[in-house]
């Protein structure tokens, strides 16, 4: 299933509002993720992708890009992605992952990479079949 990928804009806080508390399966305080959105946004260094069928969003990718000295160069993770579960297994996260790929490469990135929690063992296998073996653990201290 062909779909057009594009770079977000603010008018698409409401549709990625949707998706992150899908993807999460919790719903975050409106506001709060507004704020965070346009922050984000706002900073050149990210990377926003809305994946339409037909102008009608079914698809989010955002990925932070650090220049980290332990890599000696730019380094893209992957901090979101979500396809509508009504378009899955249709080629729109490869169409995600693929755009993410041309725009790395024209900014010279050295590398991608991506965290996916246990319970997601489909994007597991998802991500390994696009070319992202499993090379790290992740460590994670919570601050409450």
């Amino acid at each position: 299933m062909n779909c057009h990928v594009r770079h977000a804009t603010v008018t698409d806080f409401e549709t990625v509002y949707h998706f992150i508390n899908e993807l999460e399966d919790f719903v975050f305080p409106r506001e709060q993720q507004h704020e965070i959105f346009l922050e984000n946004l706002a900073n050149l260094k990210h990377i926003f992708l809305i994946a339409e069928i037909n102008k009608n969003p079914v698809g989010f990718l955002s990925c932070h890009v650090q220049n980290l000295i332990h890599h000696g160069g730019l380094v893209g993770e992957i901090q979101e992605m979500f396809v509508d579960a009504n378009y899955r297994s249709h080629g729109i996260g490869k169409q995600l992952l693929d755009e993410l790929k041309i725009i790395a490469k024209k900014r010279n990135f050295l590398q991608i990479e991506v965290t996916s929690g246990f319970k997601r063992g489909k994007a597991h296998v998802f991500y390994e079949r696009e070319g992202f073996p499993n090379t790290h653990k992740k460590f994670v201290f919570k601050i409450s």
